[in-house]
């Protein structure tokens, strides 16, 4: 999946432009304004993309399993082990081990290392069915990841599209092996494109709108909600449209617009 962090570093780069901000220079410590706020909201992006591909994986081990079960799987040489217990179509609830050893390549090319295991309810496209994700040093490239992913199918649409829940309780991002992002989500995700083919996840888009929360490494709240809900495609990964209203410590006028492709910093607003 292409990564969405460096453009938006840039044009965040050219839209801090003004000075009135929360942070004070005060002499030899001063802060810069314009670093503080790109210095977080680069790692905001960084963790809520990391957290939606888990999502994505946790999805295709949850839609393999069935496959496996089945006899329609469709895995690859790339993808992880996995592992379901018990072995069959109807016994719930059913752990899946999804067991990327010392490192994986996925498709999305990703190097994903560790253990993500799932308990689940039902099989994905059941109403109804919850599944709960936890991550055993499990990695993302170099990033570790912590936490739990509870997603639960609440059913179709009035476009009889499937709409899940999907929360995030404790999660982590370590980076270097001592700086700690936290992250929190209640959120929504809906499955727009790429049902009719549930053993292929990488042709799937998806709508995501609800709320999360987080904690820098430096001890900044974020919190964020998507004004407009964020069009997924899961490959090659890429925003198609949606609006993000961000606060950053207290401080409220920041907007990345997806829409109309412009950001806005401090009520400076700036295309990109």
């Amino acid at each position: 999946m292409r990564k969405i962090i460096t453009p938006i570093l840039v044009f965040l780069l050219v839209a801090c432009q003004r000075n009135d901000s929360p942070i004070q220079n005060t002499g030899p410590a001063e802060v810069d304004p314009q670093l503080f706020f790109i210095e977080i909201i680069n790692e905001y992006i960084l963790v809520n993309q990391i957290f939606q591909d888990t999502g994505n994986i946790t999805i295709d081990a949850i839609l393999d399993a069935e496959g496996l079960v089945t006899g329609k799987s469709n895995t690859t040489k790339n993808d992880p082990a996995i592992s379901i217990e018990p072995f069959d179509l109807e016994t719930f609830p059913k752990t899946i081990t999804v067991d990327f050893s010392s490192g994986t390549v996925c498709e999305d090319g990703v190097t994903r290392r560790g253990v993500v295991t799932i308990e689940s309810t039902g099989w994905y496209r059941d109403v109804g069915s919850t599944h709960t994700a936890d991550f055993n040093n499990f990695s993302h490239d170099d990033f570790r990841v912590d936490g739990t992913q509870i997603i639960e199918n609440i059913g179709e649409n009035d476009n009889t599209e499937l709409v899940y829940s999907v929360a995030i309780e404790d999660g982590t991002v370590t980076i270097a092996s001592s700086i700690n992002i936290r992250f929190f989500q209640s959120a929504f995700r809906t499955w727009i494109a790429g049902s009719g083919t549930p053993l292929n996840i990488w042709d799937d888009e998806f709508l995501l709108e609800g709320d999360q929360l987080g904690l820098s490494s430096n001890n900044v709240n974020v919190s964020s909600f998507f004004e407009d809900p964020l069009h997924f495609d899961v490959l090659p990964r890429e925003i198609k449209s949606g609006i993000i209203d961000l606060e950053i410590g207290g401080v409220r006028d920041i907007k990345i617009n997806f829409n109309n492709r412009t950001t806005t910093i401090l009520g400076v607003t700036t295309s990109f």
